[in-house]
């Protein structure tokens, strides 16, 4: 007997009943016998495969209307230089490629140059739209291989930021997916609420977007003492104007006509290709870096595990919503459990210490003279960390040489990883579908490229 399809009501429930560990729908976790098979049936072709596939294809003069079409890479619907290499048959996908590096940068090879501290810089300009995460994991990973301990204030501040950089980084998604699919007004919404967490950010670090705020050792300096009414005064009227996204899309038949049931990703399928993040969570999956393997003291929260129940672009819409719910029940927690204390770490091999002690201890003025002009020296090693960005299991792998500087320095980049899935999810698809996709994924180029 057919099972019927759930209701949209019952799909909002599912979503909003998820539970610590998700929904119930994970117990119908894929094994891992179904995943390798999906990754050896799916694959992604290159742009060469797709124009010589095209250019082999047979043609029939009488109908063919297969053609290979180039979506990018300056166009406003890829969100960054993307360029897409689509084969078309009419108004269908065929197959395409996506076709990326126009914005590489060399920031893994350039940070290999630079010392431990100033190779932090670099990691703002990856995801650019989450770069207190990206400080977070890098700092995670060179703590890690210092075996430095990092004071209580300092741990609940970067959960804090780290939400609120979450919620930025969500209003910018939002935003721009409802513009690509005419929804004018959501888009100025939501960067009225951006605007309020960008002025948070210029506060603790006197910069909106590259705050390299986070570092290694704790943060770059103390909170303001205007800072927790400021974050109170935004994490009082977020929750409504959530309600506000909510009233102009969740229920609008034009919304829901461009994204229920466009692009759908099974979860074996979403497995298979390493997707991750909100993309990954839609399909069923309860996988979140903050539940699975807590950092920074995350297992202390209270707060939900979202996971959808089908994997369209409509469910990655509620999924995201829902989390960023989730986000202001945790950055609620941080601030009311904010400690006083040290900021960073005591370790003076580490941390400079405070310019007053400067002026009267002869250790402490070498211990600043040596740390600004050669760094710190991790002993030879290497560490790996994860944490969960705004797109998903963003990780940092570093290899000391003993030296002051990296020896290497990698990312396991969430939007390089979820880009993949695109030629899976667009196969036979609508080209007019095509850009509720790309938005759906959230793709930052930056981070692809790096």
């Amino acid at each position: 007997m057919a099972v019927a399809e759930p209701t949209i009501a019952q799909r909002r429930a599912a979503i909003n009943n998820s539970g610590t560990s998700g929904s119930d729908r994970a117990r119908n976790f894929p094994t891992s016998a179904q995943i390798a098979q999906a990754a050896r049936e799916i694959s992604v072709p290159s742009p060469r495969q797709v124009i010589a596939a095209n250019a082999n294809r047979p043609k029939d003069q009488a109908s063919d209307e297969s053609m290979v079409l180039n979506m990018g890479p300056q166009h406003p619907s890829t969100h960054g230089v993307l360029r897409l290499v689509v084969e078309l048959s009419g108004e269908d996908v065929l197959q395409l490629a996506p076709d990326v590096g126009f914005l590489h940068t060399g920031i893994e090879k350039n940070m290999e140059a630079k010392t431990y501290q100033k190779a932090l810089v670099m990691t703002d300009r990856t995801d650019y739209l989450g770069p207190m995460i990206n400080n977070m994991v890098y700092s995670l990973a060179v703590e890690k291989l210092l075996d430095c301990e990092i004071p209580p204030r300092a741990q609940v501040g970067r959960v804090l930021l780290n939400e609120l950089e979450r919620m930025n980084s969500y209003l910018v998604w939002l935003g721009t997916h409802a513009l690509d699919l005419a929804a004018m007004s959501v888009f100025l919404y939501c960067f009225r609420e951006r605007e309020m967490i960008l002025d948070i950010k210029e506060l603790v670090s006197g910069a909106r977007m590259m705050t390299s705020f986070i570092r290694p050792g704790g943060l770059a300096w103390d909170f303001p003492k205007e800072f927790k009414p400021t974050v109170q005064r935004f994490l009082d009227i977020f929750p409504g104007r959530i309600d506000e996204y909510e009233a102009l899309l969740t229920d609008n038949p034009i919304w829901k006509d461009r994204t229920v049931g466009v692009g759908r990703l099974s979860a074996v399928d979403a497995l298979a290709l390493g997707v991750t993040g909100a993309n990954l969570r839609a399909t069923g999956v309860p996988y979140d870096m903050r539940k699975m393997f807590p950092y920074s003291g995350y297992e202390n929260y209270d707060f939900k595990l979202i996971t959808g129940t089908e994997g369209d672009t409509y469910e990655r819409y509620l999924v995201r919503i829902a989390e960023m719910r989730e986000s202001v029940k945790i950055a609620q927690q941080a601030l009311d459990n904010l400690p006083d204390g040290p900021y960073a770490t005591s370790d003076r091999k580490i941390w400079p210490p405070p310019k007053e002690e400067i002026t009267y201890s002869m250790e402490s003025l070498i211990h600043h003279f040596k740390l600004w002009t050669e760094g710190f020296k991790p002993p030879k090693g290497d560490a790996y960390v994860a944490v969960e960005s705004g797109r998903g299991e963003l990780g940092c792998y570093i290899v000391s040489d003993g030296s002051n500087k990296p020896w290497r320095v990698h990312f396991r980049a969430p939007s390089f990883i979820n880009l993949q899935a695109l030629p899976h999810m667009a196969q036979g698809k609508l080209i007019a579908d095509l850009v509720a996709m790309i938005a759906s994924l959230d793709p930052v180029l930056g981070e692809v490229d790096r």
